[in-house]
């Protein structure tokens, strides 16, 4: 009995991987229906009929990667020279007054530049954790735009409350009253979140800090996400400072007031978590809470290196993130993986983390850390997100024909070649479909310069 036609065959791939384990299939083809994987089989032993098919012969394919932290609007002030080598208030400082002139334009801008450089990466599911809307922004800047690309999206209605006339770091101007975040932020769950297996588009609560916001405000946006069954993220433990102040000023480290603001279950993750105390792992791993790790950020602003090998140990789940344009100047989860491998074995020595588990942070991992499970595998009855590399590429010569997995993390990363998503072509050939990336570059070089100038920077 012949099967339906499917909506999508890419044919012949000459390796077919899930970073965290089981076979390599050598030249399998993936039959896709209405955004779903229905079929991985030898390609000469499947017989199935396509609208379209993709000629995947050359190339290796792995899930879609994730990135479960990200600033888009950051994008608009990479590389800035006043801030190149700042420690993170410093550089809070340095860009806060900037980011405050941010317009409507601007930020969507900043997201279509950003979101296609990580596409180009292979990644096809993006948090982004947008916590400042000065100037009339909203979420719907960043939600339309995404829709646009066709990119799966996990969008935050971030908040500040605390200006700097409140101890807060970011300027007053940017400072929302804590009524109208919680009900922005039920409009936006009622209006935009999507729970349903195969999602294109979910939302999730995230003030910048505990410490941008009231206590009182962390804990109603904690029981509000909850009442709508959403997730929760947050910066957390991000830097030694912010340790020494959580310990001066509540008695304890950053995660145990978390704990104390009903910020501890498996519906959160936290961004960075550089420095936890001692019982905090235990802590972690039992409530559930994931981890956003972001390895090239960390680097840059000099904050340390996260004990990843070691949350791993405790079953804690964690993805990567490429964290904001500003402390990483990159969007690529590919090169992040590889930084993460290697930042490990600075920490703990060679054998600390394989190339097949940072991969797998990016994949999997990722998908956990999100309260996923229709991602992050390439599987029959998962959503149809897909990454292919040319293993022929200059940057895996002398490599993809020993590993062609571990070639993807030990070598310079490569673009994609192919990327799908929901089950739809976005980037064939190495280019991305109906991107003019010229003309995105001009905008998002004119967006910055502009956005300077009106902060009295430029």
């Amino acid at each position: 009995m012949s099967q339906p036609p499917a909506d999508l065959l890419i044919r012949n791939a000459d390796r077919v991987a899930n970073p965290e384990g089981g076979p390599v299939l050598a030249h399998h083809s993936i039959a896709i229906r209405d955004g779903w994987i229905v079929a991985i089989e030898p390609d000469e032993a499947l017989r199935i009929e396509a609208t379209e098919t993709v000629d995947a012969r050359g190339l290796v394919l792995i899930p879609g990667l994730i990135n479960t932290h990200e600033h888009f609007l950051e994008s608009l002030t990479r590389a800035m020279p006043q801030a190149q080598n700042a420690g993170l208030m410093d550089w809070l400082a340095w860009h806060d007054p900037i980011w405050a002139e941010a317009r409507p334009e601007d930020l969507r801008v900043a997201t279509r530049q950003a979101a296609v450089e990580l596409m180009r990466s292979g990644c096809t599911t993006v948090f982004d954790h947008n916590y400042l809307w000065p100037n009339t922004c909203r979420a719907e800047d960043q939600i339309e735009v995404m829709a646009g690309l066709g990119m799966r999206f996990h969008v935050a209605r971030g908040s500040v409350s605390l200006g700097q006339s409140n101890g807060g770091v970011a300027p007053d101007a940017v400072a929302e009253d804590e009524a109208h975040i919680l009900a922005d932020s039920e409009r936006v769950i009622q209006r935009w979140h999507d729970p349903q297996p195969g999602s294109m588009q979910q939302v999730a609560l995230a003030p910048c800090s505990p410490y941008s916001v009231s206590a009182a405000m962390m804990r109603e946006t904690a029981a509000l996400a909850r009442r709508h069954g959403v997730r929760l993220h947050t910066h957390l433990a991000e830097s030694r400072e912010e340790v020494a102040f959580c310990r001066s000023r509540h008695g304890h480290s950053p995660v145990l007031h978390a704990e104390a603001l009903d910020w501890l279950g498996e519906d959160v993750w936290f961004a960075h978590l550089i420095h936890p105390g001692s019982s905090d792992l235990p802590r972690l791993a039992a409530s559930g809470c994931g981890v956003a790790h972001c390895p090239c950020s960390n680097m840059r602003l000099g904050n340390g290196i996260a004990p990843i090998s070691d949350y791993l140990k405790h079953g804690i789940a964690v993805g990567l993130g490429v964290d904001g344009g500003a402390s990483n100047d990159a969007a690529d989860l590919l090169a992040e993986s590889r930084q993460a491998m290697l930042l490990q074995r600075v920490n703990a020595g060679a054998d600390a983390m394989t190339a097949h588990q940072a991969l797998a942070l990016a994949t999997v991992g990722g998908a956990q850390v999100l309260g996923r499970d229709d991602i992050g595998r390439l599987e029959v009855g998962m959503a149809a997100d897909i990454a292919g590399f040319r293993l022929d590429a200059l940057e895996l010569s002398g490599a993809a024909v020993h590993d062609p997995v571990g070639a993807l993390v030990f070598c310079p990363p490569p673009r994609a070649d192919l990327v799908v998503i929901n089950g739809r072509p976005t980037i064939r050939g190495g280019e991305v479909l109906g991107s003019d990336l010229g003309a995105l570059a001009a905008a998002q070089n004119q967006a910055a310069t502009a956005l300077v100038a009106r902060a009295g920077l430029g």
